[in-house]
């Protein structure tokens, strides 16, 4: 499996993907899942993918030669939607040639594309391309796409980053979020590979590939947990029938109606009748 994260932020780009690839607990491997088209001072657009390895890598090799039939190719589209629809186009193509015979072995035509840059005249650009061929483009009400494992890592996202925010900050999220992801699924592994893109600038200045030894990421493994254990610790605990009057942190009123939805106890089971003094609330407990 495998975990990618894209932002388009008024300051640029971030792309951060992992390289762990796995077709079993025994079979796993490292492959980089990212891929930059540069021609510096004219375009830079990075691909990223998830899903079949033997897919996303014909993709690849298929659109970096690839000229459609109006004679456009990567290198020259005029604009990112063009590039992205060309990159789509290649999807169809290896759908066309490969995906009858991956059917009659069980195994389904899956990849997911993430595809961002900027061609020089237009503003940077973000889009997720699906198996068909298909894709959706970001904007400003949703700034960021996920591919692959990406429900560990979306919640800091979507509480962190805006439009607004700056190229370091949201790669210093896009790391965090990562690090959420490692640390729930052992299908996603380091290394990683993070470039950030400065808007307007045309050619990549900042990149970095992340091992275990890197000293950055380390600090932000451990100083996470740290700090999200410290404001779990300063959340309070809730109190249970109490006047809700009494206590800002009331989880259950005293007085307060309802209960569980409880199963009618079967006719061959005796009802014991529990004394009411071995029965104790969270506020009673010492």
């Amino acid at each position: 499996m495998t975990y990618c994260v894209g932002m388009r932020l008024d300051a640029g780009l971030v792309f951060l993907s992992d390289s762990r690839t796995n077709a079993g607990v025994d079979q796993v491997g490292t492959f980089r899942k990212m891929t930059v088209f540069e021609n510096p001072g004219d375009r830079v657009m990075v691909m990223m993918t998830a899903g079949n390895l033997s897919i996303s890598q014909s993709v690849r090799e298929l659109v970096t030669e690839h000229v459609d039939s109006e004679g456009r190719s990567l290198w020259n589209a005029p604009n990112m939607f063009e590039a992205a629809r060309i990159l789509g186009d290649a999807v169809r193509r290896v759908h066309e040639r490969d995906a009858k015979a991956l059917s009659d072995f069980g195994i389904d035509f899956n990849v997911s594309i993430m595809f961002g840059g900027q061609i020089k005249g237009e503003r940077c650009r973000l889009f997720q391309i699906y198996a068909a061929g298909n894709f959706i483009e970001s904007h400003n009400e949703n700034t960021y796409f996920q591919i692959g494992e990406a429900k560990y890592g979306k919640p800091i996202i979507d509480r962190v980053v805006t439009p607004a925010s700056g190229l370091d900050e949201a790669a210093k999220c896009a790391l965090i979020s990562m690090d959420s992801t490692l640390r729930s699924n052992i299908s996603v592994g380091l290394p990683l590979d993070l470039l950030v893109y400065e808007a307007d600038s045309l050619a990549v200045t900042r990149f970095v590939t992340i091992d275990e030894k890197n000293q950055y990421f380390q600090m932000i493994r451990s100083s996470w947990g740290r700090q999200l254990k410290s404001v779990f610790d300063g959340i309070a605990d809730p109190v249970w029938n109490a006047p809700p009057e009494q206590d800002a942190n009331v989880l259950h009123a005293s007085g307060q109606q309802g209960g569980p939805v409880r199963a009618s106890l079967p006719g061959h089971v005796d009802a014991a009748a529990v004394p009411a003094s071995h029965v104790q609330t969270l506020a009673q407990i010492p």
